[in-house]
């Protein structure tokens, strides 16, 4: 496996030009630059055209929802594929979408969609969410109005003048190995015979490795050392990133399930690559780390 590869919705898709959220006339550039593309959010969702291969339904300047859309609602994302790209979050209802078009969530369609869309709609996906959670400050209760291109709010109320900045909760995400065996889990709400690895959210003062090791203890019951990192994964759903990472355990450890597993097991590279496992979808980390150990580089 090639290990410099970025994880799905990761990756250089985007040129984020940070520096171009200073500009206080950054929204009228961006009106009259007739290369600018408007990626038009609602909620978690996103408006995509819908056809045999579904895709983000950029608008233009001249679009009507451009035209009307809110500029407090508006989030410089940054340069995708060359072009600058603005972020319009429009209120619920039903506004009048452009033939061929409907808001679709990214989870569903994320396997169906070109890995630089699904990684631009994850990186909006997960603003909006913050951004929708963060209307009101939360040191005086006072509303919040954005700032620096809207990738910051700032607490309206002059006696406070607190700045929020998008939360992103790190987790956790483990392949344990004793050699010839991986330990998976499963949820009970998943696919019949779905296995993934162990996932969990890192907790106040621990470190990661401290965090992988309480985790699979909690969750399977089986003490790991020489945790080592793997690779790392956004994951907006709703604002978390996914720190992957290899670990042992000493070979025939037991396994007593807990937390929110509904059953956890070691199973053999042969019960994966014959299916009696179903392995998560290939587009998460999860696949990757299995995939790693099933070519024997754990």
């Amino acid at each position: 496996m090639d290990h410099e590869r970025p994880n799905f919705f990761a990756g250089p898709y985007i040129d984020r030009r940070a520096e171009t959220r200073e500009d206080l006339e950054w929204l009228a550039a961006a009106r009259t630059d007739p290369g600018t593309l408007y990626l038009i959010g609602q909620g978690t969702r996103h408006l995509l055209h819908t056809d045999a291969q579904p895709r983000i339904a950029f608008l233009a300047n001249d679009a009507p929802l451009v035209r009307a859309a809110d500029p407090a609602q508006q989030v410089l994302l940054g340069w995708f594929r060359a072009a600058r790209c603005v972020l319009i979050e429009v209120p619920a209802g039903e506004p009048e979408l452009p033939l061929g078009t409907r808001f679709e969530e990214l989870r569903p369609l994320a396997p169906q969609l070109a890995g630089e869309e699904a990684g631009l709609l994850a990186y909006a996906r997960a603003l909006g969410i913050w951004r929708a959670r963060q209307r009101y400050c939360g040191v005086c209760g006072a509303p919040t109005q954005p700032d620096n291109a809207g990738h910051s709010l700032v607490c309206s109320n002059p006696d406070c003048a607190s700045e929020f900045f998008p939360r992103i909760d790190p987790a956790i995400i483990v392949l344990v190995s004793d050699g010839e065996r991986a330990l998976l889990g499963r949820q009970a709400s998943w696919p019949a015979r779905r296995y993934s690895t162990i996932a969990g959210f890192v907790e106040p003062g621990e470190s990661l490795e401290d965090a992988v090791a309480r985790e699979v203890r909690e969750e399977t019951g089986v003490e790991v050392h020489a945790v080592r990192y793997d690779s790392s994964q956004p994951w907006p759903f709703p604002s978390s990133v996914m720190l992957g990472f290899q670990a042992r355990a000493a070979p025939g450890s037991p396994v007593r399930v807990g937390g929110e597993l509904e059953d956890a097991r070691w199973v053999t590279r042969a019960q994966v690559e014959s299916g009696e496992i179903l392995a998560p979808p290939t587009q998460s980390i999860s696949w990757r780390l299995i995939e790693t150990w099933l070519k024997g580089r754990t």
